[in-house]
């Protein structure tokens, strides 16, 4: 099993090591990227909806000032 001196396995150990690391600290970036991206995706869908809440109570008052006139 020896035919490579000792440090070429260390070497190839070290290498397998650093790959699995690199491996597993994507995988967390990755799950922090995405609840980052969900929580920013939800703080817009929450202005979206105040703002077609503002435009509704908007639109509403406009009618009712415009039935106020016509009935005058």
């Amino acid at each position: 099993m020896l035919v490579l001196p000792w440090w070429i396995y260390v070497c190839i150990i070290g290498i397998l090591i650093s790959g699995y690391m690199a491996f597993k600290t994507h995988q967390q970036d990755k799950e922090i990227d995405d609840e980052f991206i969900e929580k920013e995706g939800q703080v817009y869908i929450e202005r979206i909806e105040q703002e077609r809440q503002k435009k509704q109570a908007l639109v509403s008052q406009q009618q009712e000032i415009q039935e106020e006139q016509s009935v005058s």
